[in-house]
């Protein structure tokens, strides 16, 4: 009989394994849940942005019928080690007392912190009693603005405190002096990016229940972090790993906002711990806006110098990051975003200095993308700027400032924020950028211009060029076991938001072990399945978990084989693994892996066949060297009325160095919400506070994100450059999309006007804000 031969699951687009239980409404998410006795939580928070508090009297609000408890932190410290939570990301140079409080009983820092906890048998008696609450605070002045931060003789976001800066460093190499001394051309920018949230379709959300007679306090949470948000409950309730258990349902999209540890998490935990009730706590959305991390303000003041052909010498100059009223994290945005300036570009000298200050606002940690976006604008703004210094197509620019082909692997002068070198692992970046310029029909371009200008149509195209580091370790999770029932199951500490995880694990694992997809069970983010893990952030995930899960299911492979050759009398190089049997190859000669994992799972007094172990179970941990990089080039026409301000955006190219495409169809949908994301952050989203740090952007109403009819036609073009550094030869594209796009957009915004006194130096650049400033250049119609 002719040979069966297994089929590849890597690199096929198979349909997401998550969609049919998502479209039919069977998900189960955090809100479905709904435990017997179940109460829920809602919370006081500030109204303003900084203040004493005088007084907290909760007498009346606990006379409410319906309510259960009324907590503050005088309350919950009988169950908890601290009253700060943790810092994430360990540092010894930060400055102490600049994480969140559980509860905040003194210095309030910014509005919506939380003060007071409310437990009732519904949400909404539980905001009642919350507004009964006699909250009295001395208001005091407070921080709106980074840049005022560094004022030393203004307000203080921490009164007494010398000043308001969290942390200041430089990003420095090569002689920029130098670079300068040699220039042909110098010039100077100016750049602010704004502000903006996560605004994941589902917002944050925890239930807490402490079974008292298993002696374990349970949490589900719609959370990014399920092991380390273990962690935390450990450290801050003084439980062993054996007491506290995290299990994450369907999580409704996630973008960074779900990659900590919030304080609404602690309270709910140690609330449940502290009456014996299940505490359900999900956030609304004007709580999303209020104390829900966000991202950014950054204000970038740089200049660069140039030789004659255009090509970078140097850049040096300032930046300042507003990192909010605390530091949950680390600095970890500002320092990437200054790390990622120079791009895929060769910048001989560099050096900016990086100022992360105080405000009295929420705090802010990466949101997708992760300080990428932030230091790509700011040079694909340069390339433009230089481009029109000197009279040079802008792609002419770029082209010869590009990392060469065959210069990869190319190593920066720079390091990652764990020290490690910044290493362009694979790629061509010049073929890239060329295949996007190609596919826009850039060369075109200017007879669409004049063909759209005789209808009375103001044209522009814009072009970006972006990279992302991914696939950050130590290491991510992964367990590979076929039980007695012959079904595989993975297990994993890795997180799925809607990215098609669980089906990328599952081909994976189907390509060692010669089972379909749908066949294999994938369990994420419990970590009362699997003891280690670190959760779903920085692009990561195929990287490591996938990497962990291939090696995982080729020890399975092995062992499956090992036994199945006893069984057969056939030597492991005749077998091979086809529709969940091993087969004899060219024979009619099979056992199935039921069978096989019945064999070792052992019979009383019976020994194991030859070379066998008990079970078919494998792990075996992936651990990077460092991240991969993928290059990204982008390319997007725009049409300007000058009448309104309006951008339309009427078709976007993006060509995307994706490592190693595990399921292209799911990698081309990541890059397309990437470039969606990245929309938003160019032309919509605007979280504005007003000179007291009041938020004056608090509905979808107010902060507008993208929908379907603004999203023009997005082409993604996959090139693969498999990356040496894991065994799979992948790299992430979770955040990829969203780096070039602002830049690229404005790009296409400030080509469509093509005047002399414009320069579009910020996001985002909404309709109001650019008729204003082409009212004031004398642009506007």
């Amino acid at each position: 009989m002719p040979d069966a031969k297994p089929e590849a699951m890597i690199g096929r687009s198979v349909r997401r394994l998550e969609d049919p239980a998502l479209i039919r409404g069977q998900g189960r998410f955090l809100d479905d849940l709904s435990l017997p006795g179940q109460t829920h939580a809602a919370f006081l928070r500030s109204p303003v942005a900084h203040g004493r508090i005088r007084r907290i009297d909760t007498e009346t609000a606990r006379t409410l019928p319906g309510v259960r408890a009324v907590l503050t932190l005088a309350d919950l410290r009988p169950v908890l080690t601290a009253d700060r939570l943790p810092l994430q990301f360990r540092s010894a140079t930060l400055p102490t007392g600049i994480t969140p409080f559980v509860l905040n009983e003194g210095e309030v820092v910014y509005v919506g912190e939380t003060i007071a906890l409310v437990v009732a048998d519904s949400r909404a008696i539980a905001e009642d009693a919350a507004a009964l609450i006699d909250l009295d605070i001395e208001e005091l002045d407070p921080v709106a603005d980074c840049r005022d931060a560094l004022d030393e003789a203004g307000p203080r976001v921490y009164a007494g405190r010398a000043d308001n800066v969290f942390s200041r460093f430089r990003q420095a190499y090569g002689d920029a002096d130098a670079g300068f001394a040699a220039a042909a051309h110098r010039l100077s920018l100016s750049l602010k990016q704004h502000r903006g949230g996560a605004h994941p379709i589902e917002g944050r959300g925890v239930v807490a229940s402490f079974d008292r007679f298993a002696d374990q306090l349970t949490v589900w949470s719609s959370t990014q972090l399920a092991h380390e948000a273990r962690g935390f409950l450990v450290e801050l309730l003084g439980r062993d790993e054996n007491g506290v258990r995290v299990v994450t349902p369907d999580v409704g999209g996630g973008f960074g906002a779900k990659y900590l540890f919030y304080p609404e998490e602690i309270a709910v935990a140690a609330a449940s711990l502290l009456t014996g009730l299940p505490i359900k706590w999900v956030e609304d959305r004007r709580e999303h806006f209020l104390a829900a991390i966000q991202e950014r303000d950054q204000y970038w003041d740089f200049e660069a110098a140039v030789d004659a052909d255009g090509r970078l010498l140097a850049v040096r100059g300032r930046m300042v990051s507003d990192a909010g009223a605390y530091v949950p994290q680390g600095i970890n945005l500002a320092y990437n975003a200054s790390t990622a300036f120079p791009g895929p570009y060769v910048l001989p000298a560099y050096d900016l200095d990086v100022f992360v200050t105080a405000t009295n606002k929420v705090p802010t940690i990466p949101v997708r993308g992760a300080g990428y976006p932030e230091g790509t604008f700011a040079m694909e703004r340069l390339l433009d700027a230089i481009a029109r210094e000197l009279g040079l197509d802008r792609a002419e620019v770029r082209r010869r400032n590009l990392v060469p082909g065959e210069a990869m692997p190319y190593r920066t002068p720079m390091a990652s924020r764990s020290g490690s070198a910044i290493l362009y692992d694979s790629g061509d970046f010049p073929a890239i950028f060329a295949q996007a310029l190609e596919r826009i029909d850039y060369a075109g371009f200017e007879a669409r211009r004049a063909a759209a200008a005789e209808e009375g149509r103001t044209l522009g195209i814009g072009i970006a060029c972006g990279i992302k580091g991914t696939g950050r370790g130590p290491y991510e999770s992964g367990l590979v076991r076929i039980g007695k029932s012959g079904r595989v199951s993975v297990y994993t500490g890795a997180m799925p938001m809607g990215q098609g995880l669980k089906t990328a694990l599952a081909q994976i694992t189907a390509d060692q072990l010669g089972v379909a997809p749908d066949q294999i069970t994938v369990i994420c983010g419990d970590t009362g399945t699997i003891p280690l893990g670190l959760g779903g952030f920085a692009s990561r995930q195929t990287v490591t978990a996938g990497s962990s899960v291939h090696q995982a299911a080729a020890v399975v492979r092995r062992k499956v084989l090992t036994v199945a050759s006893e069984l057969l009398e056939a030597p492991e190089g005749d077998l091979e693994l086809v529709n969940g049997e091993v087969r004899v190859k060219g024979t009619d000669r099979a056992i199935t892996l039921k069978a096989v994992a019945e064999v070792v799972s052992g019979v009383p007094g019976y020994a194991l066949p030859k070379g066998a172990e008990p079970g078919l179970e494998g792990q075996d941990p992936f651990l990077p060297t460092g991240l991969t990089y993928g290059m990204a080039a982008h390319a997007v026409e725009a049409e300007v009325d000058t009448g309104t301000g309006n951008v339309k955006l009427l078709r976007y190219v993006v060509v995307n160095d994706c490592g190693r495409a595990i399921n292209p169809m799911l990698v081309e949908g990541q890059i397309v919400g990437g470039v969606v994301h990245g929309i938003g952050n160019a032309l919509f989203e605007w979280m504005g506070y007003d000179d007291r740090a009041q938020p004056i952007t608090t509905t979808l109403a107010e902060y507008l994100l993208p929908t379907c009819t603004e999203i023009p036609p997005i082409e993604v073009h996959l090139v693969e450059y498999p990356s040496p550094l894991n065994p799979l030869g992948v790299k992430g594209v979770g955040e990829a999309g969203t780096v070039p796009a602002a830049a690229a957009i404005i790009s296409a915004v400030e080509d469509a006007l093509r005047e002399p006194g414009i320069r579009l130096g910020e996001v985002p650049l909404s309709p109001h804000r650019l008729y204003q400033i082409m009212r004031d250049c004398g642009r506007s119609a």
